[in-house]
């Protein structure tokens, strides 16, 4: 068990909030959401930054019997190491302007002191923010913690590894700010805690303040992803005021001239500026770093990179190889030699700055025989809407065939989510071929990636062919394998 820390807080960029969906609690941090219990959200609670682990375990020995402090000590070293909490000197005490509603007062003071779970007749939750109604739920599906929104498609850059469609002229016509306001309104009411605004660029939009604002009093934690290039001091001061919690900065490369290569201009210098911009205003700051055989070399220089940057988070991920990069698969594929590599690296990189920053490093499924858990279950936590308006269970779920890709242009959220026939297409288990059904890990895994099989057997319903046990995975091999042979020029993608 990891040290508990001294007067332990909320970490950096992570609030508690009251979930009137679900009515209970939840921690909302960048890129997460944990759901509490009622007795997890109380320890949660009791965490002020000014109490002691002991005085942590004396208030909560007032309201239940049998306390033991080292069941207290267990969850907080665990949420200590998820980085939710911090030592009381780092930890963010900072009142969010629209909050009010989600904040519950702690025992402590017999005036103010609130009934906990079990003494159910004097109990008062907060009232939900904005007035907010759940939706109407008619099933047994679990209610999605996520909503990734595309504003639009458009974008200054042109990477080579971009995952959005190749046919991006069919989302022209992207949804309004009203038609995005319902979408996010529908998304609290369904259950969603957490919005990631991305794209394409979502700072072209004009209306991101005003939707981030609309999106922030319905209580939802808001996520920019973004490439950082048209951001200015007065646009970021803007987006802080309407309630943005964090924004994730994709760089490209460690060093200028790979990096402006990728992007397709000159591009990196500005990256750099905006991730001082956002530091100084003080709000978290992600950096997000696609993987590929042009940079895979220097993952331990972009690390360095992250931290003079003031990162809080590194994301290191392999190309996932849709879109865009699907199409460029033979120039960025690495081959098995620089993989090994790069794991090394990257457990060099997290012993060393591990302590200063979150990492994360998602490993390439081509090379490791074992599927990725694709969204965390189709259908199962999040969902995405496209710009204009398709509502999809992940992002490349458009392409497949045979299910009509419904629109929240004409159906309720909560009805999509629940009843239609592409989120319901391969939720569970039933759709399972072997060797998924029988196998162990087919409510881990779930079966992999649907669209990466569409993509490389023509059947969605396919294991994955990124498992080592699929009949197909002898295709995967030899793309990784083909990666050691002269490489192709990669193609940029398109603006339009």
């Amino acid at each position: 068990m990891s040290q508990v820390p001294n007067r332990p807080g909320l970490g950096r960029g992570v609030r508690l909030v009251w979930d009137p969906v679900r009515s209970g609690h939840a921690l909302l941090y960048p890129e997460g959401v944990l759901l509490l219990d009622p007795v997890a959200a109380d320890v949660v609670l009791a965490c002020d930054g000014r109490r002691d682990v002991a005085g942590i375990v004396a208030l909560l020995a007032r309201d239940y019997a049998g306390v033991a402090a080292a069941d207290v000590e267990r969850l907080l070293a665990d949420l200590h190491d998820r980085r939710l909490l911090a030592p009381g000197e780092a930890a963010d005490r900072r009142e969010l302007p629209g909050k009010a509603t989600d904040r519950r007062e702690l025992p402590g003071k017999a005036a103010d002191r609130r009934e906990l779970p079990g003494k159910a007749a004097g109990r008062r939750d907060p009232a939900p923010p904005d007035g907010l109604t759940p939706a109407a739920w008619s099933s047994a599906h679990p209610h999605p913690t996520g909503l990734l929104a595309e504003l639009t498609y458009r974008c200054p850059l042109s990477c080579t590894y971009c995952s959005n469609p190749l046919d991006i002229g069919r989302y022209r016509e992207e949804l309004t700010t009203e038609q995005w306001s319902s979408v996010f309104a529908q998304a609290r009411a369904a259950g969603v805690l957490q919005l990631h605004l991305s794209g394409g660029e979502p700072l072209l939009r004009p209306d991101l303040p005003e939707l981030i604002g609309r999106a922030s009093r319905l209580g939802l934690y808001t996520n920019l992803v973004t490439s950082g290039i048209p951001l200015t001091a007065d646009r970021l001061a803007a987006l802080h005021r309407a309630g943005l919690d964090h924004l994730q900065l994709s760089i490209q490369d460690a060093v200028r001239a790979g990096a402006d290569r990728v992007a397709g201009g000159p591009f990196h210098d500005r990256k750099l500026a905006a991730a001082t911009m956002v530091r100084a205003a003080g709000i978290p700051l992600s950096v997000n770093v696609v993987l590929h055989a042009g940079n895979l070399a220097r993952l331990t220089g972009i690390a360095e990179l992250a931290v003079t940057m003031g990162a809080d988070r590194l994301e290191l991920a392999h190309a996932q190889f849709y879109g865009w990069a699907l199409r460029n698969r033979p120039a960025l594929m690495p081959a098995p030699a620089q993989v090994d590599a790069a794991a090394a690296a990257a457990a060099e990189v997290h012993a060393r700055h591990g302590d200063r920053l979150e990492i994360v490093y998602v490993e390439p499924d081509y090379h490791t025989g074992t599927a990725k858990p694709c969204m965390n279950g189709w259908a199962g936590r999040q969902l995405v809407i496209a710009p204009n308006g398709d509502a999809l269970p992940c992002l490349a779920a458009g392409q497949l065939p045979g299910v009509a890709v419904p629109s929240v242009r004409t159906d309720p959220l909560a009805e999509v989510w629940q009843h239609s026939a592409l989120f319901n297409a391969f939720r569970g288990t039933a759709w399972m071929p072997e060797p998924c059904r029988s196998c162990s890990l087919a409510e881990v895994d779930h079966g992999g990636c649907r669209c990466q099989a569409y993509q490389l057997t023509g059947d969605p319903a396919a294991t994955d062919p990124a498992c080592r046990w699929s009949p197909h995975h002898d295709s995967v091999r030899a793309a990784a394998t083909a990666a050691s042979r002269p490489r192709p020029v990669a193609v940029p993608r398109a603006r339009r």
